[in-house]
């Protein structure tokens, strides 16, 4: 599995896929990440650690992906990122967060100070119905609207 990438296209960044305790919510039918978590919290971070190390800063911009939600990475690895951002320079900070997770967004943005931390959230459909009943999401609201008042961007399912 590659764990750490380089984005060299539309907006160029560093991406890196890091080991988490698994999602709170784990019912997501298409998810793979639960093959991917680990619930020893030590291993989670030696590992978050030496992949961390391969980030070199050169886009100021780096993505952060876990096998769930930012919520459920140790507080020593989002330490870790902490210093990764700081020795690196790093401008722009992407996180990945479950819907559920909507109002304790700015937990880690005050985490981050000077840094524009943005997240993402995988909607994957706009059709309720398909988004809770057959993939599991957990997701409800209103509008799109509502959901770009708390998310940057959002993942779809395309081709399902």
């Amino acid at each position: 599995m590659i764990r750490y990438s380089r984005i060299l296209e539309k907006n160029p960044r560093e991406i890196v896929l890091l080991k988490s305790r698994p999602c709170k919510w784990g019912r997501c039918s298409f998810c793979d990440y639960i093959d991917d978590n680990c619930n020893d919290e030590l291993a989670i971070i030696e590992f978050n650690y030496n992949l961390l190390q391969n980030i070199s800063g050169e886009f100021k911009k780096l993505e952060i992906i876990n096998s769930a939600s930012v919520f459920e990475l140790p507080k020593k690895s989002l330490q870790d990122i902490k210093d990764i951002v700081s020795i690196k320079a790093i401008e722009d900070l992407y996180f990945e967060s479950h819907y559920n997770y909507r109002h304790r967004l700015e937990e880690i943005r005050s985490y981050f100070p000077g840094v524009n931390v943005k997240f993402k959230c995988g909607i994957e459909t706009f059709d309720d119905d398909f988004r809770n009943k057959y993939l599991k999401k957990g997701v409800s609201f209103d509008n799109p609207k509502e959901v770009a008042g708390y998310f940057d961007t959002i993942c779809l399912l395309v081709g399902i």
